[in-house]
């Protein structure tokens, strides 16, 4: 397993539209396995392949606490065929976006379809903090990024601030 690079804001692979994956294969859980890696290593809950520059529609997400055992999930090709009525609001942060928190209403129910590391069809019924981790990430196949969930001002200042912090790490890149 290999600790991968992620995308930050601003980014504009970030704003793409993820592939569906054609079909679950070594290579395919192999990226899965970095993915939870590169999550683990953040840390974070979840994490969507677009995050590490890989615009396949597979996400990975493991709530367990530090204490608890981890409690890894695999979803490839998710697709919410179902929300609730009634909203949360959580508190989201992003691995994209590091240190930057905001609270985002989203229905506090999903059902999502998707193939799970079998290649087996799935459907799973989200509520609480995995309904809100599972539409955080599926946004990001979607090139949606929780920010977008927020008012337009303060949107605007996370991005400049993060495009402010791209300018001045990019001559950084230019050495040796």
């Amino acid at each position: 397993m290999t600790i991968r690079p992620l995308v930050l804001l601003p980014d504009p692979i970030l704003r793409q539209v993820s592939k569906p994956v054609e079909r679950v294969d070594d290579d395919l859980l192999r990226l899965a396995d970095d993915m939870f890696e590169t999550m683990y290593d953040a840390p974070g809950i979840g994490l969507a392949a677009i995050q590490i520059g890989v615009p396949l529609r597979m996400l990975v997400i493991d709530l367990a606490k530090d204490e608890q055992p981890k409690e890894p999930h695999i979803f490839i090709n998710p697709e919410i065929v179902k929300r609730s009525d009634g909203l949360n609001i959580h508190e989201e942060g992003c691995l994209s976006i590091p240190e930057y928190y905001a609270e985002v209403e989203r229905p506090a129910e999903v059902t999502v379809n998707y193939i799970d590391r079998e290649g087996k069809e799935q459907v799973i019924e989200a509520d609480g903090l995995m309904a809100t981790c599972l539409q955080h990430e599926i946004d990001h196949l979607n090139g949606v990024l929780f920010i977008d969930h927020i008012s337009k001002l303060k949107r605007d200042m996370v991005v400049r601030r993060f495009k402010k912090l791209a300018r001045e790490k990019a001559p950084d890149r230019l050495v040796g």
